[in-house]
């Protein structure tokens, strides 16, 4: 019989990092490591590896160099990554229509599909995850033809900032059909404008693509704090 492998400083990261993106632990709660250690079943040495690495990621701060709390939120915040990530896209849709062959614009088209196929079902709270991950894949699937891997790692790197306010979105949005009737919508144009290379109108319905959460997100956000 093979004995279970026991978690590592990797699954720690992995498990908390999901647990700040989706609430579990709310912005400035202090994260207490006799509840760390049970919940994940960590040691503290290992605990405190992962939180290093969100520390480095903006989800996590160190209080007094002895305490950990999760990483506070604001409107301001919202505000300033949103628009880098929108204006990155934005730059990214460019250059991925020009340096982008045959074999990108099909695989836009396949994940493009992939996500119309399940939006175009009834909004429930399993599919959240699903619909996310389908969306994610089209997004990437459009970039991709960049060509820069620097570039995508900055853009990998302002999605990770972007985490937990866009969960807020999608709590918001993706369990409404009505709201993903609109995703589908803005989904479809976007990729009409991409395959016919229209470089200037795709990029802009990029920007305008990727800001159209916020004022959802500033909504949920007046509420909560």
């Amino acid at each position: 019989m093979t004995a279970l492998s026991q978690p590592t400083a990797i699954d720690g990261y992995r498990w908390l990092k999901n647990d700040i993106i989706r609430g579990t632990y709310q912005p400035d709660e202090k994260l207490r490591m006799s509840l760390l250690t049970a919940r994940y079943a960590l040691g503290v040495g290992p605990l405190r590896e992962a939180l290093s690495q969100l520390v480095a990621e903006r989800l996590v701060t160190v209080v007094n160099q002895k305490g950990y709390r999760v990483a506070s939120m604001s409107e301001a915040e919202l505000l300033d990554i949103f628009d880098a990530r929108a204006n990155m896209e934005a730059m990214l849709v460019r250059l991925a229509i020009e340096r982008g062959d045959d074999a990108w614009e099909a695989e836009i088209l396949a994940r493009a599909h992939m996500l119309s196929k399940l939006e175009a079902s009834d909004a429930s709270e399993h599919m959240l995850d699903e619909w996310d991950q389908r969306h994610q894949a089209f997004h990437s699937a459009i970039v991709a033809g960049c060509g820069s891997h620097y570039l995508l790692q900055m853009r990998e790197r302002l999605f990770d900032l972007a985490a937990r306010y866009r969960f807020i979105w999608l709590r918001e949005t993706v369990l409404s059909v009505e709201m993903l009737e609109d995703k589908h919508i803005q989904h479809h144009t976007l990729t009409e404008a991409i395959l016919a290379r229209e470089a200037a109108r795709a990029s802009e319905l990029m920007r305008q693509h990727l800001l159209t959460p916020i004022p959802i997100i500033r909504q949920a956000m007046v509420g909560k704090m």
